[in-house]
């Protein structure tokens, strides 16, 4: 099985601990300057990806910006 990559999902506003229990399997940092929150940590495959997109979806969040990020 390949190493899981690392992402970063970069959604404004600063998001509440209600919503980060949303995503238990990423760490979250947010910019009071910038108004957004991020989102990052491994992803194991594609469809775990497609699970947090589906989440960020369902809830209604807005998602700024989606990057892999380098090992």
């Amino acid at each position: 099985m390949p190493e899981p990559l690392r992402y970063q999902f970069v959604i404004a506003g600063e998001l509440s601990a209600r919503v980060l229990a949303a995503f238990p399997e990423l760490r979250a940092s947010t910019h009071q300057y910038g108004g957004v929150t991020n989102l990052f940590g491994p992803v194991s495959d594609q469809t775990e990806l497609r699970s947090i997109m589906a989440r960020i979806d369902s809830l209604g969040l807005n998602l700024v910006e989606m990057r892999q990020l380098p090992d």
